[in-house]
């Protein structure tokens, strides 16, 4: 209902705002008139009257404040009573049965004495082959990889270095008892109780052989990845070869996409070059193969009398087949002699070149290091970027933890003294492999026959299938001769004979 004139013009007097004011009188009249004949939806009020609502708003909000909380009201529903509520336990797995653990050492112990009997006293391939796939299926996929004798590196490199760090027996028994074999019988671990090297043997379908001077030089890391694995796990760090361990993920069905791509192409370039991973980056490959050079017994080519046929190094895809040296000449052998001299005496300078050049990468291996690593977050804490997560991450935890970043800072300083001294001897380590590498190429032993390098043959017995020698003795063929190309003397101390019907799987 529109109001009274008088009613409607008490409501637009100047004392209204600056902006009435400022209108002529007429105009003002207008705006007023136009104002009021919105009905009442919007009335307009003095500031005073806005100023007194807006006080008593403020009071009545405060009340229950300054009353200690006394008024606010009785409550409408009661809190629950958990007086009498028990909170569930987090339930925890029982660990696993000792039984498992010694059903595991009594599997290790019997395969390494099976794979001794096959390839040193049955020479059976097939025998090997079958022992692989049971190796495979038990100790790779059934107990996954873990703990395998190549990982144990690490346990027992942190347990050396560090007096509160226990090994489990197991794990000592599967770092040791291959050693053990190795030192009596050479390589039988690899040749078919490894999960790692049966996987690759039984995708070796067709092996090629590398240059050998390619195969010599590859040979060194597994040596520098021996060292690099020994640093870290003494201090604590990280255990690198259970991190980037090709092929756990197979067996454990599930891990990093990068470590399932890592494996799926080693297996493919494991068709054509036999065995990637345990010729040149198992550190414990390394570790056996220098036991296996002190072996008594090794596997043995001929199973009589090598013919110099050479069919067992054609055959061989590791390049582990040593053919026998040359004669050299007087003039020849004083030179060899020489040669041999100059890389003994540089042994020491190739082990202190070492040794400065990793005592100044220091800085960079211990980047891997986690208190190293949250030093240099908290120093850029600001510079840090967005899309690091993992930062960002280790940054907020450590906030909320309220410890001081100075006690962070000290411990990193610390533990990069421990890494450069760290560094220096696995710079050390590395020159003197080298320095032995470059002596052993030196070295001549002399040989009537061909024989398997005991450092570098793995004890597979795939070379047992071409040698006419052992072709004879499974009664394959009745003489050498049959074999051999048209022309091609025969030893005379040669017996070309079945010594036994042997196996003819």
């Amino acid at each position: 209902m529109p109001l009274p004139d008088s009613q409607r013009w008490s409501r637009c007097r100047p004392t209204e705002g600056e902006a009435i004011r400022g209108l002529p009188s007429g105009a003002a009249e207008r705006h007023c008139h136009e104002a009021a004949g919105d009905s009442l939806r919007s009335p307009v009020r003095p500031p005073r009257a806005r100023l007194r609502t807006a006080a008593m708003v403020l009071t009545l909000a405060a009340l229950p404040l300054l009353c200690g909380g006394s008024a606010s009201g009785e409550e409408r529903f009661p809190p629950p009573d958990f007086t009498y509520h028990k909170m569930p336990e987090t339930p925890v797995p029982p660990p696993p049965s000792p039984l498992w653990e010694y059903a595991d050492t009594a599997a290790l112990l019997a395969a390494l004495a099976l794979a001794t009997y096959l390839a040193l006293g049955r020479r059976s391939r097939n025998g090997l082959l079958i022992l692989a796939a049971v190796s495979l299926l038990w100790f790779g996929f059934r107990r996954e990889g873990c703990v395998c004798s190549i990982g144990a590196i690490q346990d027992v490199a942190e347990a050396v270095f560090n007096a509160h760090r226990a090994v489990p027996g197991t794990v000592i028994v599967f770092f040791t008892l291959p050693i053990v074999f190795a030192l009596f019988f050479g390589r039988v671990f690899c040749a078919a109780v490894c999960p790692l090297g049966a996987i690759q043997e039984l995708a070796a379908i067709r092996p090629q052989r590398i240059p050998l001077w390619l195969e010599h030089t590859l040979g060194i890391v597994p040596w520098v990845y021996l060292g690099v694995a020994v640093l870290y796990a003494a201090g604590g760090t990280a255990y690198v070869i259970c991190e980037y361990d090709p092929f756990v993920a197979f067996f454990r069905r599930s891990g990093a996409a990068s470590m399932l791509i890592f494996g799926a192409c080693l297996l493919v370039i494991g068709i054509f070059i036999g065995r990637p991973y345990c010729r040149f980056l198992c550190p414990y490959g390394a570790i056996l193969g220098l036991a296996s050079k002190l072996a008594r017994w090794h596997v043995r080519i001929p199973p009589t009398n090598c013919i110099r046929c050479r069919l067992c190094e054609e055959a061989c895809p590791y390049g582990a087949i040593v053919s026998p040296p040359a004669p050299l000449a007087p003039a020849e052998r004083r030179k060899a002699r020489r040669r041999l001299a100059l890389f003994l005496a540089a042994v020491p300078v190739w082990i202190a070149l070492g040794a400065v050049v990793g005592r100044m990468t220091h800085a960079t291996l211990a980047r891997m290091d986690y208190q190293v690593r949250l030093a240099g977050w908290l120093a850029a804490e600001k510079d840090i970027d967005p899309n690091d997560k993992l930062a960002l991450d280790a940054v907020r935890a450590f906030r909320n933890t309220g410890q001081s970043p100075a006690e962070v800072f000290s411990a990193a300083a610390a533990r990069l003294e421990t890494f450069r001294t760290g560094a220096t001897l696995l710079g050390a380590w590395i020159g003197l492999v080298v320095g032995l590498k470059l002596t052993q190429l030196c070295t001549r032993t002399p040989r009537d026959d061909y024989h398997p390098d005991p450092r570098r043959c793995v004890a597979c017995g795939r070379c047992f299938w071409y040698c006419p020698e052992e072709q004879v003795r499974r009664g394959w063929i009745q003489s050498v001769e049959a074999v051999l190309p048209q022309g091609t003397p025969v030893p005379l101390n040669t017996v070309a004979r079945r010594d036994s019907p042997g196996e003819k799987t």
